[in-house]
């Protein structure tokens, strides 16, 4: 099978935008082995790649250059390269370059689920992936409900009269967890993992709905012209009536970046007076309390939340900074692995040792896992 006889770039345009048939999706992988698969040399296997990289680039350049920017062409082929690798491991996997099914799939490691501590003013500590449907709480007049979907949702129930305490609730999601929580006011806030928010466990008595976030979330900010809703990170503030926004703010990473999709948002830094105005489709980066604004890349910002991982220029320990927290594990560099402008994206529904190994073939550079620690090698 070859370029001759099978269609292969009409079959590539039909996988990217989901219309591919099971016949044509074989097709297409058994063409990608016999063409490419079969090389067990890898720095011929490289070149080849880059060869296709290339030529797909130029075809869909070809046809969408006036509508498509070059990093989604980018990731486009890179998603087609993570499917094909599934295919290409299975004719590799005996070589020395390549990820062996005994030093990874042993005690597979599963993706980031439903995994998050809720912490009560009083300091008592819920475990909701083990708290049973229904209410787990009650803060004055409060009911903090698990719903059967797995997200957090706080009622107000019918008031005897005004609560004089304040108390703030903390959730907390860890290496592995995200969760989905309703607070007090309605708004909806989508937590990845690795992350914390405190908040008030009722808005009804303050002028300001203030809440505090350490490392990424996704708001759904439910309007309240009365009531400004302030988001503080350890580098910026920043302040909404009613809109949707991302916020990545983890301590180690060294910019804060925040992602306007809808309404509007003032960012400003914490040591300084300066502030920024967020249009739609725009994302701020604050670093060393400077504030820059530029276009965003929504898939990009929003991966995690659709369920991807999504690489377009990261050096390798960026990207593995990202599987650490996904999965739950830590990363251990040998040699030198500096390896700059990582494109791909891939699901991150996968097993650890899938992921790894799409990564292993797209990047060139080796895994080893020993429990919940990952070796990276040339």
């Amino acid at each position: 099978m070859n370029m001759e006889n099978l269609d292969v770039k009409s079959l590539i345009e039909r996988y990217n935008n989901g219309t591919i048939s099971e016949k044509e999706r074989a097709q297409l992988e058994s063409w990608y082995i016999s063409e490419v698969g079969s090389n067990r040399d890898y720095q011929r296997l490289k070149e080849n790649l880059i060869k296709l990289d290339q030529n797909f680039i130029y075809i869909i350049g070809n046809k969408e250059v006036k509508t498509t920017r070059l990093w989604a062409k980018i990731a486009i082929t890179a998603s087609f390269f993570a499917v094909l690798g599934v295919s290409l491991y299975f004719y590799t996997s005996k070589s020395t370059n390549t990820i062996t099914k005994d030093n990874i799939q042993v005690n597979d490691i599963a993706p980031a689920g439903n995994k998050a501590y809720l912490i009560l003013g009083n300091g008592k500590r819920i475990a909701l992936n083990d708290a049973k449907d229904g209410v787990v709480a009650t803060q004055a007049n409060v009911h903090i409900t698990k719903t059967a979907d797995g997200q957090l949702v706080y009622v107000i129930a019918e008031s005897k009269g005004s609560s004089s305490t304040l108390e703030y609730n903390t959730i907390e999601t860890p290496n592995g967890g995200r969760y989905e929580i309703a607070l007090p006011d309605g708004t909806h806030v989508w937590m990845n993992v690795k992350s914390s928010l405190k908040y008030p466990s009722s808005f009804v008595s303050l002028k300001e709905r203030r809440v505090e976030l350490n490392g990424e979330a996704y708001f759904q900010v439910a309007k309240d012209k009365q009531h400004p809703f302030i988001v503080k990170t350890a580098q910026q503030e920043v302040t909404v009536l009613g809109t949707h926004f991302n916020i990545s703010s983890y301590e180690d990473e060294k910019a804060t970046k925040t992602t306007l999709i809808e309404g509007s948002i003032s960012i400003s830094g914490l040591n300084s007076k300066k502030s920024k105005i967020l249009a739609p489709g725009q994302q701020a980066v604050v670093k060393n309390d400077e504030i820059k604004i530029g276009e965003a890349d929504v898939d990009q910002a929003l991966s995690w939340k659709n369920g991807d991982f999504v690489f377009a220029g990261e050096d390798l320990k960026a990207v593995m900074r990202q599987v650490a927290r996904w999965y739950d594990v830590e990363i251990e560099y040998h040699g030198n692995v500096n390896s700059s402008g990582v494109v791909s994206t891939l699901s991150r529904t996968k097993k650890l040792s899938q992921l790894l190994k799409l990564l292993q073939i797209n990047l060139g550079v080796h895994f080893k896992v020993e429990g919940r620690r990952v070796l990276v090698m040339p």
